[in-house]
């Protein structure tokens, strides 16, 4: 099995340096209205994907279908790819303790955090790489939880064919409404379905919906309404999954190579996959789908690019930027 080919992927940006075109971000998108039907279509989001890390809310939701009693941050840590600071491993240890279980415990690899305090105090500490600070810590603990809540073993947690696993892909197929095609390894070591891209636009629509929603799915809405209550906890302080859905309101999250799933709490989404594995331009095509809809204002969707979008530089000054790709704009008029 293998993904969207190269051929079948549309330019949806570019990078401009000194006015001259360096590279392309290829890829496929899809933007679901309200009421599911596909708004735009770009490349082929019919075809199979791995969501990575936009799949964590959905391990909430099953971390949490199983019994994972998680309350407002420990929800957020559990749906992040975080970025590692002393606030996220005091979420992730309170898991861990409600648990009984100690970091031994955890099964995703060590790693240095992406936050910088939290670096130089390990590093000057000489306590080194370790599993808390691996942004998928959270969804660990929060698997640990479940497990210890149902008597179900800890550790095998990650085979496939663990009892916590199997709600994981059943969860997964209630929100994509499509059955997983492929089951792989992510990186953290979790079982990874793979699901079409138009499948995770629909996890992201339902998501969205759920935020703030006495309505919808309690267990959806608790993950959707703790990543919006709590956003410097699904990725950290000045990030861009943390900037938008502070500013906009707006479920964001993205995963490794290149996958980006947005969702409003009226209902529209986008999901977008990158071919080159790159999420540089995520947020520039995501804000930018959003906006056309109408789900968004352009004004906001402006002023949030501002603040999460990385300029190209020459000895640290602006010497270009990353544009959508014409081929998207001309679609967009």
């Amino acid at each position: 099995m293998q993904t969207f080919s190269s051929d079948q992927a549309v330019d949806l940006a570019v990078v401009q340096r000194s006015g001259f075109v360096e590279s392309r971000h290829r890829g496929s998108a899809v933007v679901l209205a309200p009421d599911g039907s596909v708004a735009l279509s770009v490349g082929a989001p019919e075809e199979l994907i791995f969501p990575r890390s936009t799949l964590k809310p959905f391990q909430a939701v099953a971390a949490m279908k199983a019994g994972a009693a998680l309350r407002g941050e420990q929800v957020a840590i559990a749906a992040a790819s975080h970025t590692g600071t002393f606030d996220h491993l005091d979420a992730v240890s309170s898991i861990l303790k409600a648990a009984g279980l100690g970091p031994e415990a955890l099964q995703c690899p060590p790693d240095w955090p992406q936050d910088e305090d939290t670096r130089a105090w390990l590093v000057r500490t000489e306590r080194g790489q370790n599993r808390m600070c691996m942004n998928c810590s959270g969804k660990h603990a929060a698997f640990l939880l479940a497990c210890v809540t149902n008597g179900w073993p800890t550790d095998t947690y990650l085979d496939p064919e663990h009892p916590l696993q199997r709600l994981v892909l059943e969860t997964v197929e209630e929100f994509a409404g499509e059955a997983p095609a492929h089951v792989g390894v992510d990186g953290c070591g979790a079982p990874l379905p793979a699901i079409s891209l138009k499948g995770l636009a629909r996890m992201y629509s339902t998501l969205g919906r759920a935020a703030r929603n006495i309505q919808a799915d309690a267990r959806a809405a608790t993950v959707a309404t703790s990543m919006l209550d709590y956003p410097e906890y699904v990725q950290g302080p000045g990030r861009s999954n943390t900037v938008i859905m502070e500013e906009l309101d707006v479920i964001t999250k993205l995963g490794a190579e290149g996958v980006l799933g947005l969702g409003t709490r009226s209902g529209w989404s986008v999901a977008i996959k990158m071919i080159d594995g790159s999420s540089r331009a995520n947020s520039l095509v995501g804000l930018t789908l959003l906006a056309h809809t109408g789900a968004i204002s352009e004004a906001d969707a402006a002023r949030v690019l501002d603040l999460v979008t990385q300029p190209i530089t020459g000895a640290g000054k602006p010497v270009g930027a990353v544009e959508l790709a014409p081929a998207l704009q001309d679609l967009l008029v």
